[in-house]
């Protein structure tokens, strides 16, 4: 088990995402296989789904840190600050009011 986690550790986004296509499709064919009554069927089911659970939390952790490190690449824009003159107005009318 811990080989199968450092491989999948290891593996490229490329690659996290071929296995996840390559896995998706085995649970497929496993739920099929299930459902026809083949006992050993179960324990492979269970076994691929870990580790497409494995997978999924590895590309999501990718696309996290390439979300945050574009947030903190770009550069951040000046904020526009509002006329004087147009908060003033506001301030007069309420105070006629």
């Amino acid at each position: 088990m811990p080989r199968r986690m450092e491989k999948i550790r290891e593996a490229g986004v490329n690659e996290l995402a071929a296995q996840q296509k390559e896995l998706t499709e085995t649970i497929f064919r496993l739920r099929f296989q299930l459902s026809t009554g083949q006992a050993e069927a179960l324990k492979r089911l269970r076994e691929s789904k870990k580790d497409l659970a494995r997978v999924n939390t590895l590309l999501r952790a990718h696309e996290l840190s390439t979300a945050s490190q574009a947030q903190l690449a770009a550069p951040v824009a000046p904020k526009t600050q509002k006329s004087s003159a147009a908060s003033r107005s506001r301030k007069s009318k309420k105070a006629k009011a």
